[in-house]
């Protein structure tokens, strides 16, 4: 059977920046289908990664790689970091031609000033695994996009049963794993956390202790959407041994960030009318949900075992997919909780000021209380200052998506769409 391409959210993001910058970076965790997305609009490609020459020329006569038909793609750019000035002082002498170079990466080197440098010259898009609209497990009835512009959502139960949700919690959004049976599934993703324990974050130039970072992985997966500091992962990572220490650990974290395999959601911070104070710390979640169950060396009957631990995995996979969602809305996601423990799951915030609050319920039997809890947080946002939210919603499981008297949106995972 051929390979069949399908389509990402990515592409016209893609395709909007090349015709407003010289060179696009195309960066994401590995195996997430940048280079996939980036060979559709490149007419020569340069694979950095498995080409030994091609990384010879990089120093011996850059001139040869340049002097191909753009856009040319510099696939897995960070191993040869010096390319990144190379390809500037290209964008610069072919200004103001634009779209003539995608590079793609895996990590981020260590001295950012080199993408720094790149401003004016090199758009950054962030790639991550594919929603479940992109692997074809949503409907996308409900757009994201148009409920920020006031649309209602309105679509039937689409039908996707928590053991179906969850399974795809269990194989993620990887491009590789889209028609993947589960035993193969959690084999790939066993072989894709030793790959970065290995071999990955050891290539970034850290010292480390696989032992120590597979705990640290562990520590992460079974904390996925809560708040974690670098203290409570090193009592975590050390066990019953006593705390790890906490600049080892922090190492190893700043790694998986460079790596792209964790992404925090920030706190957010507006004007409220309560005085209460609000908690500052990141709640840390995997580029994919997939990840943290195979930290875990979980599976389906374990996570239909324990429905609250699945629910965590759950807002993972949705957190996921609004982040592919939002993207090319400009806009970025936070939480927001106080110390009073009450806490909305995910704040989206646009340009311009637009905002929304979210709530993350797998399961239906949750919807009342979650509404009440964003009705009372409403209470307690100063719109005065920030503004009313363009929405506020739950999204759930089994459920037709619909607006509730009180107006907050019902929203199933499986109808989310861009």
């Amino acid at each position: 059977m051929a390979w069949t391409y399908l389509p990402r959210v990515a592409d016209g993001e893609l395709a909007d920046r090349l015709s407003s910058a010289g060179a696009v970076l195309i960066e994401g965790p590995k195996a997430c289908g940048k280079t996939a997305t980036a060979s559709r609009v490149a007419r020569s490609i340069v694979r950095l990664d498995v080409d030994p020459g091609s990384r010879a020329l990089v120093t011996a006569a850059s001139e040869v790689l340049f002097d191909q038909e753009p856009p040319i793609l510099f696939d897995e750019w960070q191993i040869e970091p010096t390319l990144w000035d190379l390809v500037r002082r290209q964008v610069d002498d072919r200004s103001p031609v634009k779209g003539q170079f995608v590079l793609t990466g895996s990590s981020t080197p260590n001295d950012d000033a080199r993408r720094h440098s790149g401003a004016g010259r090199i758009s950054t898009l962030r790639m991550r695994p594919m929603s479940l609209y992109e692997s074809g497990h949503s409907t996308g009835a409900v757009s994201l996009a148009n409920l920020f512009t006031g649309g209602t959502p309105a679509a039937l139960d689409p039908g996707a049963s928590v053991p179906q949700l969850i399974e795809r919690i269990v194989v993620g959004g990887w491009p590789d794993l889209i028609d993947a049976s589960i035993q193969d599934a959690q084999q790939w993703l066993r072989d894709y956390l030793r790959n970065v324990v290995e071999v990955d974050v050891q290539q970034l130039g850290v010292r480390r202790d696989p032992s120590n970072l597979r705990k640290l992985l562990t520590a992460l997966g079974r904390g996925v959407g809560t708040e974690m500091t670098v203290q409570s992962l090193a009592r975590d990572v050390g066990g019953a041994d006593g705390t790890a220490d906490r600049d080892t650990v922090d190492a190893y974290l700043k790694a998986l960030q460079r790596l792209m395999i964790v992404e925090d959601v920030s706190a957010w911070a507006p004007h409220m009318r309560s005085t209460t104070p609000l908690r500052k710390s990141p709640v840390r979640y995997m580029s994919d949900p997939s990840l943290g169950v195979a930290a875990l060396g979980v599976g389906p009957q374990q996570l239909l075992s324990d429905l609250n631990a699945a629910g965590f995995h759950f807002e993972a996979m949705v957190v996921r997919d609004l982040r592919v969602y939002t993207q090319p809305l400009h806009g970025n996601l936070s939480h927001w909780r106080d110390n009073n423990g009450h806490e909305v799951d995910v704040i989206i915030t646009l340009e311009g000021g637009r905002w929304a609050a979210l709530e993350v319920k797998m399961n239906p039997d949750d919807i009342d209380g979650a509404a009440a809890s964003l009705l009372r947080f409403r209470e307690k946002v100063d719109t005065s200052r920030v503004g009313e939210p363009t929405f506020t919603g739950i999204i759930t499981s089994r459920s037709p998506a619909y607006r509730r008297p009180d107006g907050v949106l019902v929203i199933p995972a499986a109808t989310l769409g861009p």
